[in-house]
């Protein structure tokens, strides 16, 4: 009986932890995939979550999201519904009459947030396709610490010049779908472990001139589709048979604890990225890059 009570505060301290990993560096720059190779590498701890654990620690990160922007993304929805209706009202007048003018039609993108809503979209199609089509490759590498140590001194590169980049003015109302398209090859590219997702993309904002605060939101905000379309990849081979009760209930604690951690991780994010400060992360990212590089030769 102690010993099954052992194993089960194990479990339970297992599901904090992960917890904790998911919700900090899912959000900062620090890169979640890196620090879960170097935990089951360097220190040998079980970063296998399970099918169902991962697809909630995800979910906890998703509700952190949509707790720090909610009015954001509750004017995107209405505006994306908005935007879907003015576009099949111009289908049926088009169907009608063919040759009519253009001022009969309505203004599809006609506020910032429709232009924030498609700018996700075109986001969302390049990490897609990079997804997809380096899936088996990222799945071979996922552990290698070597690849994970060089990936995590190339986010403490960016991180640099970003903080180095000009000050930008860009938000959702003059920025271009080219710089949706190139940030959503920045997230497709961060699948490699030890690349930074949100390092990556608020780089790539920066740099093509966005405002520091719009970047970070921006960054987060278009995760979203991202996050949801690999849940939902991973939630389709699951059962309820492969999980006991007990691991459930630390499932529960584990996505609190990352819904809770993401939250204020991504408050820091908005004060260190306004203040210039991801130098700082750089510099982590360097030394625990580093570590691996040397772990793996020695």
């Amino acid at each position: 009986m102690a010993l099954e009570g052992a194993e089960m505060m194990t479990d339970l301290l297992n599901a904090i932890i992960m917890g904790v990993v998911q919700g900090i560096a899912e959000f900062l720059p620090i890169s979640s995939d890196g620090h879960l190779a170097l935990m089951s590498n360097i220190l040998h701890m079980n970063a296998d979550t399970g099918l169902l654990f991962n697809v909630m620690l995800h979910f906890g990160t998703l509700v952190a999201v949509f707790i720090a922007f909610w009015k954001d993304i509750l004017e995107l929805v209405c505006e994306g519904f908005r935007l879907i209706g003015d576009a099949l009202v111009n289908v049926g007048r088009f169907i009608k009459h063919p040759g009519a003018k253009e001022n009969r039609y309505k203004q599809v993108i006609s506020t910032p947030y429709r232009r924030f809503v498609m700018m996700v979209i075109v986001s969302t199609i390049p990490t897609g396709l990079l997804g997809v089509i380096f899936k088996d490759v990222i799945e071979g590498i996922s552990n290698n610490i070597l690849i994970t140590g060089i990936c995590l001194i190339l986010t403490g590169m960016s991180l640099i010049i970003a903080d180095r980049a000009k000050e930008g003015a860009k938000t959702d109302a003059d920025a271009d779908y080219a710089d949706a398209g190139i940030i959503g090859m920045a997230q497709g590219l961060a699948i490699l472990p030890g690349l930074s997702r949100s390092g990556c993309t608020i780089a790539a904002s920066l740099l093509l001139g966005f405002d520091r605060s719009f970047a970070v939101k921006y960054s987060f905000i278009m995760s979203i589709p991202a996050i949801l379309g690999a849940v939902v990849l991973e939630v389709k081979d699951f059962s309820m048979d492969m999980v006991t009760q007990n691991q459930l209930m630390n499932y529960l604690v584990g996505t609190v604890i990352a819904a809770a951690v993401g939250f204020f991780a991504i408050k820091t994010m908005l004060v260190m990225v306004r203040g210039k400060k991801f130098k700082y992360f750089a510099y982590y990212c360097f030394a625990v890059g580093a570590v691996a590089i040397i772990w793996f030769l020695v």
